[in-house]
């Protein structure tokens, strides 16, 4: 029969890339590897009440005190469970691929809101990101950066941007026409156009990208604790494996937690802007 080896093309680029790019891939290992330890050694230094009182703050700042009480017993009972390192661990993991993938999910958003032959071409690209097993992006992550956390975070980069790119393009395309007239005929400037009309309308869609993207960044904390990530993935992963089922069951329950309060905190977000624009 006629096959196509598209996996030995693929192995082909990889090793080329990484024979001809590994000082590149090296400073970057270096530099990722500062920024997660940077944000896990704060969460790490500060005490653990005084980070609870810092999430309930910003809780019931977004989304009120229910929101609020709901945070300071969540996080109480992670760190009841001994599980704290742990989760401060794999927050700092989750901040610094969320915060990645909008940088770089967001301008592109926005690139793909003003250019139709871009967001075809874009929508191939997430689709293909989106629905590619997790698991596959370990193999050239792993290549590329070896074990540890780095190698999780790009994974993780790659498997939740989707999200931030598709919801900032619908968020601009879907600003009334007529608004977009009325300031252009006022005589705005593109730049203006964009920061002063279309972002701020946008906004409520835009940040329910940036909620989609950091629940898919929790999502990937067991699949990244494989390749050495830790965190409570390497909790969980080592109730699979060594059969410790009340250590897993914990692990997964502290994952279950957090999930909720920043899904809860970057929801409450997105409404209050959409409720002033109101």
């Amino acid at each position: 029969m006629f096959t196509i080896p598209i996996g030995k093309y693929f192995e082909t680029i990889i090793i080329w890339l990484r024979l001809h790019f590994d000082g590149f891939f090296n400073i970057t290992r270096k530099a990722l590897t500062s920024f997660i330890n940077g944000f896990e050694d704060t969460l790490l230094f500060l005490p653990a009440g005084a980070v609870i009182l810092l999430m309930a703050g910003i809780a019931w700042r977004a989304a009120g005190r229910g929101v609020a009480i709901f945070t300071v017993l969540s996080m109480g009972l992670i760190y009841s469970m001994g599980l704290w390192t742990q989760t401060m661990q794999t927050l700092a993991l989750v901040l610094t691929s969320a915060l990645i993938a909008l940088v770089i999910g967001i301008p592109f958003g926005i690139l793909a809101a003003r250019n139709d032959k871009f967001d075809r071409i874009a929508r191939i690209v997430l689709d293909f990101m989106q629905t590619m097993p997790a698991f596959v992006y370990l193999i050239p992550a792993v290549l590329f950066f070896k074990l540890g956390k780095v190698p999780g975070a790009v994974a993780t980069v790659i498997f939740a941007m989707p999200p931030s790119v598709r919801l900032t393009n619908l968020g601009i395309r879907q600003v009334p026409e007529d608004v977009v007239e009325a300031a252009r005929s006022f005589g705005s400037t593109t730049r203006q156009l964009l920061f002063k009309v279309q972002l701020p309308i946008a906004i409520p869609t835009i940040l329910a990208g940036v909620n989609q993207t950091i629940m898919l960044s929790l999502s990937m904390v067991v699949i990244a604790a494989m390749i050495g990530a830790g965190g409570l993935g390497e909790e969980v992963l080592k109730g699979i494996t060594q059969l410790k089922i009340g250590r897993g069951f914990e692990s997964g329950v502290a994952v279950v937690l957090l999930a909720m309060v920043l899904d809860r905190i970057t929801q409450s977000l997105a409404n209050i802007n959409r409720n002033r624009k109101m």
